[in-house]
Protein backbone atom coordinates (compact mmCIF):
# COMPACT_ATOMS: atom_id res chain seq x y z
CA UNK A 1 0.00 0.00 0.00
CA UNK A 2 1.31 3.38 -0.72
CA UNK A 3 1.60 5.96 2.28
CA UNK A 4 1.93 9.58 2.27
CA UNK A 5 5.20 10.39 3.23
CA UNK A 6 4.25 13.26 5.44
CA UNK A 7 6.85 13.68 8.50
CA UNK A 8 4.24 13.80 11.49
CA UNK A 9 4.65 13.03 14.83
CA UNK A 10 3.86 9.14 15.61
CA UNK A 11 4.58 7.05 19.16
CA UNK A 12 7.23 4.66 18.50
CA UNK A 13 5.86 0.81 19.60
CA UNK A 14 8.54 -0.12 21.97
CA UNK A 15 7.05 -3.78 21.24
CA UNK A 16 9.60 -4.16 17.95
CA UNK A 17 12.47 -3.87 20.49
CA UNK A 18 10.90 -7.56 21.51
CA UNK A 19 10.59 -8.96 18.24
CA UNK A 20 12.48 -12.27 17.64
CA UNK A 21 12.63 -12.94 13.96
CA UNK A 22 10.63 -15.02 11.52
CA UNK A 23 13.15 -18.13 10.60
CA UNK A 24 11.69 -19.32 7.34
CA UNK A 25 14.02 -16.69 5.62
CA UNK A 26 17.38 -17.37 4.38
CA UNK A 27 20.63 -15.79 6.57
CA UNK A 28 24.06 -15.35 5.62
CA UNK A 29 26.36 -16.08 8.03
CA UNK A 30 29.83 -16.05 6.62
CA UNK A 31 32.37 -14.80 4.00
CA UNK A 32 32.77 -17.70 1.91
CA UNK A 33 36.22 -17.51 0.65
CA UNK A 34 37.38 -17.71 4.45
CA UNK A 35 35.87 -21.05 5.15
CA UNK A 36 38.39 -23.60 3.76
CA UNK A 37 38.22 -27.31 3.41
CA UNK A 38 38.09 -29.54 6.78
CA UNK A 39 37.26 -26.39 8.69
CA UNK A 40 34.84 -25.49 11.25
CA UNK A 41 33.02 -22.26 12.26
CA UNK A 42 30.35 -21.49 15.14
CA UNK A 43 27.80 -19.10 13.94
CA UNK A 44 24.34 -17.86 15.70
CA UNK A 45 21.32 -17.15 14.03
CA UNK A 46 19.33 -15.73 17.03
CA UNK A 47 20.29 -17.78 19.55
CA UNK A 48 20.64 -21.33 17.67
CA UNK A 49 23.90 -22.30 17.69
CA UNK A 50 25.27 -23.90 14.38
CA UNK A 51 28.57 -25.22 13.47
CA UNK A 52 29.17 -24.89 9.83
CA UNK A 53 31.70 -26.92 8.04
CA UNK A 54 33.20 -28.16 4.70
CA UNK A 55 33.82 -31.25 4.39
CA UNK A 56 36.76 -32.60 2.35
CA UNK A 57 35.95 -32.26 -1.13
CA UNK A 58 34.95 -28.56 0.05
CA UNK A 59 30.75 -29.22 0.35
CA UNK A 60 29.54 -26.99 2.70
CA UNK A 61 27.50 -28.43 6.00
CA UNK A 62 25.47 -27.22 8.59
CA UNK A 63 24.40 -29.05 12.22
CA UNK A 64 23.01 -28.11 15.51
CA UNK A 65 26.26 -27.11 17.30
CA UNK A 66 25.91 -29.32 20.20
CA UNK A 67 26.76 -33.46 19.99
CA UNK A 68 23.22 -34.96 20.75
CA UNK A 69 25.20 -37.15 23.64
CA UNK A 70 26.65 -34.79 25.90
CA UNK A 71 25.95 -31.35 24.31
CA UNK A 72 29.27 -30.27 23.81
CA UNK A 73 29.66 -27.88 20.89
CA UNK A 74 30.54 -29.76 17.56
CA UNK A 75 32.70 -26.98 16.36
CA UNK A 76 35.46 -27.72 18.96
CA UNK A 77 35.84 -31.04 16.90
CA UNK A 78 37.28 -32.07 13.28
CA UNK A 79 35.72 -32.51 9.84
CA UNK A 80 36.49 -36.43 8.80
CA UNK A 81 35.26 -36.86 5.04
CA UNK A 82 31.56 -35.53 4.97
CA UNK A 83 31.32 -36.10 8.49
CA UNK A 84 31.57 -34.05 11.99
CA UNK A 85 33.56 -35.91 14.90
CA UNK A 86 32.60 -34.71 18.27
CA UNK A 87 35.60 -33.51 20.45
CA UNK A 88 34.68 -35.35 23.47
CA UNK A 89 34.23 -39.07 22.88
CA UNK A 90 34.46 -39.25 19.12
CA UNK A 91 31.23 -40.00 17.75
CA UNK A 92 30.83 -39.26 14.13
CA UNK A 93 27.67 -37.48 12.30
CA UNK A 94 26.77 -37.67 8.98
CA UNK A 95 25.69 -34.36 6.62
CA UNK A 96 21.70 -34.96 8.06
CA UNK A 97 23.08 -35.03 11.99
CA UNK A 98 22.72 -38.57 12.07
CA UNK A 99 25.04 -40.61 14.51
CA UNK A 100 27.50 -42.76 11.86
CA UNK A 101 30.20 -44.31 13.94
CA UNK A 102 30.90 -44.23 17.42
CA UNK A 103 34.93 -45.06 17.92
CA UNK A 104 34.60 -47.39 21.12
CA UNK A 105 31.40 -49.65 19.66
CA UNK A 106 32.24 -52.73 17.52
CA UNK A 107 31.22 -53.07 14.27
CA UNK A 108 28.72 -55.15 14.19
CA UNK A 109 26.68 -53.08 16.91
CA UNK A 110 23.88 -51.09 16.43
CA UNK A 111 24.46 -47.32 17.01
CA UNK A 112 21.95 -45.41 19.48
CA UNK A 113 19.22 -42.99 17.97
CA UNK A 114 21.16 -39.71 18.22
CA UNK A 115 20.73 -37.32 15.56
CA UNK A 116 21.83 -33.53 15.54
CA UNK A 117 19.39 -31.31 13.48
CA UNK A 118 20.75 -30.17 10.17
CA UNK A 119 19.93 -26.89 8.35
CA UNK A 120 19.87 -26.04 4.77
CA UNK A 121 23.05 -23.85 3.42
CA UNK A 122 23.86 -22.53 0.58
CA UNK A 123 26.95 -20.59 -1.01
CA UNK A 124 26.27 -17.83 -3.12
CA UNK A 125 28.04 -14.08 -3.39
CA UNK A 126 30.66 -15.31 -1.30
CA UNK A 127 28.54 -15.60 1.74
CA UNK A 128 27.43 -18.63 2.87
CA UNK A 129 23.40 -18.44 4.04
CA UNK A 130 21.77 -21.15 6.45
CA UNK A 131 18.00 -21.41 6.63
CA UNK A 132 17.37 -21.44 10.47
CA UNK A 133 13.19 -22.26 9.93
CA UNK A 134 11.50 -25.14 8.48
CA UNK A 135 13.39 -27.12 5.86
CA UNK A 136 10.48 -27.85 4.18
CA UNK A 137 10.33 -24.02 3.30
CA UNK A 138 14.28 -23.84 2.21
CA UNK A 139 13.81 -24.34 -1.18
CA UNK A 140 11.34 -22.31 -2.49
CA UNK A 141 12.50 -19.13 -0.34
CA UNK A 142 14.22 -16.97 -2.79
CA UNK A 143 18.30 -15.48 -1.88
CA UNK A 144 18.18 -11.70 -2.22
CA UNK A 145 18.68 -11.20 -6.29
CA UNK A 146 22.20 -9.41 -6.86
CA UNK A 147 22.66 -8.75 -10.38
CA UNK A 148 25.34 -6.56 -10.13
CA UNK A 149 27.60 -9.37 -8.48
CA UNK A 150 28.58 -10.87 -12.14
CA UNK A 151 28.60 -7.37 -14.06
CA UNK A 152 32.45 -6.24 -14.60
CA UNK A 153 31.03 -2.89 -14.93
CA UNK A 154 30.88 -2.79 -11.31
CA UNK A 155 33.20 -2.33 -8.49
CA UNK A 156 32.84 -4.81 -5.27
CA UNK A 157 33.52 -3.70 -1.40
CA UNK A 158 32.74 -6.21 0.74
CA UNK A 159 31.65 -4.36 4.35
CA UNK A 160 31.36 -6.08 7.49
CA UNK A 161 29.44 -4.86 10.21
CA UNK A 162 28.82 -5.73 14.12
CA UNK A 163 26.71 -4.09 16.50
CA UNK A 164 25.67 -4.56 19.85
CA UNK A 165 22.04 -3.78 19.14
CA UNK A 166 18.50 -5.14 18.49
CA UNK A 167 17.90 -5.96 14.74
CA UNK A 168 15.30 -3.31 14.67
CA UNK A 169 17.35 -0.42 15.38
CA UNK A 170 20.13 -1.74 13.21
CA UNK A 171 17.13 -1.50 10.13
CA UNK A 172 16.19 1.73 11.00
CA UNK A 173 19.69 3.00 10.77
CA UNK A 174 19.42 1.52 7.30
CA UNK A 175 16.32 3.17 6.45
CA UNK A 176 16.49 6.12 8.21
CA UNK A 177 18.16 9.06 5.64
CA UNK A 178 17.35 11.56 7.66
CA UNK A 179 20.00 10.99 9.74
CA UNK A 180 22.84 12.33 6.80
CA UNK A 181 23.41 14.80 9.90
CA UNK A 182 25.59 12.42 11.77
CA UNK A 183 28.02 12.17 8.89
CA UNK A 184 28.41 15.91 8.04
CA UNK A 185 31.71 16.12 9.18
CA UNK A 186 32.61 13.52 6.69
CA UNK A 187 30.92 14.98 3.39
CA UNK A 188 27.79 12.77 3.93
CA UNK A 189 24.35 14.05 2.35
CA UNK A 190 22.20 16.70 3.48
CA UNK A 191 18.63 18.53 2.89
CA UNK A 192 16.98 14.97 2.43
CA UNK A 193 13.16 14.90 1.51
CA UNK A 194 10.85 11.94 1.95
CA UNK A 195 9.22 11.52 -1.44
CA UNK A 196 7.48 7.91 -2.33
CA UNK A 197 6.79 5.37 0.56
CA UNK A 198 5.03 2.41 0.29
CA UNK A 199 4.48 -0.96 2.57
CA UNK A 200 3.38 -4.66 2.02
CA UNK A 201 3.49 -7.60 4.79
CA UNK A 202 7.32 -8.26 4.27
CA UNK A 203 8.43 -5.13 2.24
CA UNK A 204 9.16 -0.94 3.29
CA UNK A 205 9.76 0.74 -0.61
CA UNK A 206 11.39 4.71 0.32
CA UNK A 207 12.87 7.21 -1.94
CA UNK A 208 14.65 9.86 -0.81
CA UNK A 209 16.18 12.96 -2.50
CA UNK A 210 19.08 13.88 -1.19
CA UNK A 211 21.99 16.32 -1.91
CA UNK A 212 25.87 15.84 -1.87
CA UNK A 213 28.92 17.96 -2.37
CA UNK A 214 32.81 18.07 -2.25
CA UNK A 215 35.92 16.02 -3.24
CA UNK A 216 33.92 12.39 -2.80
CA UNK A 217 30.67 13.37 -4.63
CA UNK A 218 33.03 14.66 -8.01
CA UNK A 219 35.08 11.37 -7.16
CA UNK A 220 32.10 9.43 -7.93
CA UNK A 221 30.79 11.12 -10.72
CA UNK A 222 27.87 12.96 -8.79
CA UNK A 223 29.61 16.35 -9.79
CA UNK A 224 32.02 17.81 -12.18
CA UNK A 225 33.37 20.32 -9.15
CA UNK A 226 33.84 20.11 -5.85
CA UNK A 227 31.70 23.22 -4.24
CA UNK A 228 28.84 21.92 -6.94
CA UNK A 229 25.67 20.59 -5.14
CA UNK A 230 24.32 17.50 -6.84
CA UNK A 231 21.11 16.28 -5.80
CA UNK A 232 19.73 12.55 -6.58
CA UNK A 233 17.19 10.16 -5.34
CA UNK A 234 18.62 7.29 -3.22
CA UNK A 235 16.19 4.44 -3.02
CA UNK A 236 15.49 2.22 -0.40
CA UNK A 237 14.26 -1.52 -0.68
CA UNK A 238 13.74 -3.19 2.62
CA UNK A 239 12.03 -6.98 1.57
CA UNK A 240 12.72 -8.95 4.97
CA UNK A 241 14.94 -9.30 6.48
CA UNK A 242 17.20 -7.97 3.85
CA UNK A 243 17.57 -4.55 2.47
CA UNK A 244 18.99 -3.05 -0.94
CA UNK A 245 19.44 0.51 -1.27
CA UNK A 246 20.66 2.66 -4.39
CA UNK A 247 21.74 5.52 -5.75
CA UNK A 248 20.58 6.36 -9.62
CA UNK A 249 23.28 3.76 -11.17
CA UNK A 250 25.81 4.86 -9.64
CA UNK A 251 26.26 3.00 -6.51
CA UNK A 252 23.95 0.12 -5.13
CA UNK A 253 24.51 -1.42 -1.94
CA UNK A 254 22.81 -4.90 -0.55
CA UNK A 255 22.71 -5.18 3.30
CA UNK A 256 22.05 -8.64 4.76
CA UNK A 257 21.04 -9.24 8.11
CA UNK A 258 21.71 -11.75 10.75
CA UNK A 259 20.42 -11.29 13.87
CA UNK A 260 22.59 -13.00 16.52
CA UNK A 261 20.49 -12.42 19.95
CA UNK A 262 17.90 -9.31 20.95
CA UNK A 263 21.37 -7.35 21.70
CA UNK A 264 23.53 -8.72 18.90
CA UNK A 265 23.56 -7.94 15.15
CA UNK A 266 25.59 -8.67 12.46
CA UNK A 267 26.10 -7.67 8.50
CA UNK A 268 27.17 -8.74 5.39
CA UNK A 269 27.10 -6.13 2.57
CA UNK A 270 28.23 -5.76 -0.58
CA UNK A 271 28.66 -2.19 -1.97
CA UNK A 272 28.76 -1.87 -5.84
CA UNK A 273 30.42 1.88 -7.47
CA UNK A 274 30.61 2.97 -10.88
CA UNK A 275 34.38 4.06 -10.94
CA UNK A 276 35.39 6.40 -13.16
CA UNK A 277 38.43 4.31 -14.31
CA UNK A 278 39.30 2.02 -17.05
CA UNK A 279 38.50 -1.70 -15.84
CA UNK A 280 42.46 -2.36 -17.21
CA UNK A 281 43.52 -0.64 -14.15
CA UNK A 282 40.90 -1.52 -11.44
CA UNK A 283 40.70 -4.93 -12.44
CA UNK A 284 44.52 -5.72 -10.91
CA UNK A 285 44.22 -3.78 -7.84
CA UNK A 286 40.60 -4.25 -7.20
CA UNK A 287 41.37 -6.68 -3.63
CA UNK A 288 43.55 -3.69 -2.63
CA UNK A 289 41.55 -0.92 -3.55
CA UNK A 290 38.27 -2.58 -2.09
CA UNK A 291 40.53 -2.27 1.25
CA UNK A 292 41.27 0.95 1.18
CA UNK A 293 37.66 2.37 0.29
CA UNK A 294 36.44 0.26 3.20
CA UNK A 295 39.03 1.02 5.83
CA UNK A 296 39.70 4.66 5.03
CA UNK A 297 36.34 5.90 3.73
CA UNK A 298 33.48 3.80 4.65
CA UNK A 299 34.58 2.32 7.89
CA UNK A 300 34.24 6.26 9.14
CA UNK A 301 30.66 6.22 8.58
CA UNK A 302 29.89 3.20 9.79
CA UNK A 303 31.39 3.40 13.14
CA UNK A 304 29.23 6.74 13.61
CA UNK A 305 26.46 4.63 12.75
CA UNK A 306 27.33 1.90 15.47
CA UNK A 307 28.04 4.52 18.05
CA UNK A 308 24.06 6.13 17.50
CA UNK A 309 22.86 2.59 17.42
CA UNK A 310 24.47 0.96 20.43
CA UNK A 311 23.82 4.17 22.73
CA UNK A 312 19.97 3.00 21.18
CA UNK A 313 20.30 0.06 22.48
CA UNK A 314 21.98 0.57 25.92
CA UNK A 315 18.82 3.33 26.59
CA UNK A 316 16.21 1.66 25.73
CA UNK A 317 17.53 -1.41 28.09
CA UNK A 318 18.10 0.86 30.91
CA UNK A 319 13.90 1.83 30.30
CA UNK A 320 12.35 -0.19 28.19
CA UNK A 321 9.15 1.31 29.33
CA UNK A 322 10.03 4.66 27.60
CA UNK A 323 8.39 6.84 25.22
CA UNK A 324 9.54 7.74 21.75
CA UNK A 325 8.76 9.94 19.20
CA UNK A 326 8.86 9.62 15.38
CA UNK A 327 7.97 11.79 12.64
CA UNK A 328 9.33 9.68 9.87
CA UNK A 329 7.02 7.00 8.23
CA UNK A 330 9.22 5.00 6.91
CA UNK A 331 10.20 3.77 9.83
CA UNK A 332 6.76 3.41 11.45
CA UNK A 333 6.13 1.31 8.38
CA UNK A 334 9.13 -1.03 8.82
CA UNK A 335 8.49 -1.98 12.30
CA UNK A 336 5.11 -3.12 11.28
CA UNK A 337 7.29 -5.06 9.27
CA UNK A 338 9.36 -6.28 11.59
CA UNK A 339 6.44 -7.68 14.23
CA UNK A 340 4.29 -8.72 11.46
CA UNK A 341 6.52 -11.39 10.69
CA UNK A 342 7.59 -12.24 13.84
CA UNK A 343 3.79 -12.73 14.77
CA UNK A 344 3.32 -14.44 11.47
CA UNK A 345 5.92 -17.02 12.30
CA UNK A 346 4.22 -17.50 16.16
CA UNK A 347 0.97 -17.93 14.69
CA UNK A 348 2.07 -20.52 11.99
CA UNK A 349 4.39 -22.33 14.44
CA UNK A 350 0.95 -22.60 17.04
CA UNK A 351 -1.18 -23.94 14.35
CA UNK A 352 1.17 -26.52 13.51
CA UNK A 353 1.07 -27.54 16.83
CA UNK A 354 -2.71 -27.77 17.01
Amino acid sequence: MEITPTLKSQTLQNIVREAGINPNYWYPVAWANRLKSSQIISVIIWQQAIAVYRDTNGKLHALEDACPHKGVALHKGEVREANLVCPYHGWEFDSSGKCASIPYLPPQQKLPCAKARSYPIREQYNIIWVFPGDPALAENSQLPNIPEYSDPDWFIVPIPAHFKAHFSICNENTMDVFHGYLHKNLQGWFDPLLINLSQTEASVYADYQVSYQGWLTQFLGLSKQRNQVATRTVSIRYNYPHYHSFLEGLSSIYLMRLPISPTETRSFSLLFLKIPLPQWLLKPIQTQLAKVIWHFLLKKFLDQDVEMIESEQHTYLTNPQRHYVEINPAIIALGRVVIRQYEQFISQSCQSLE
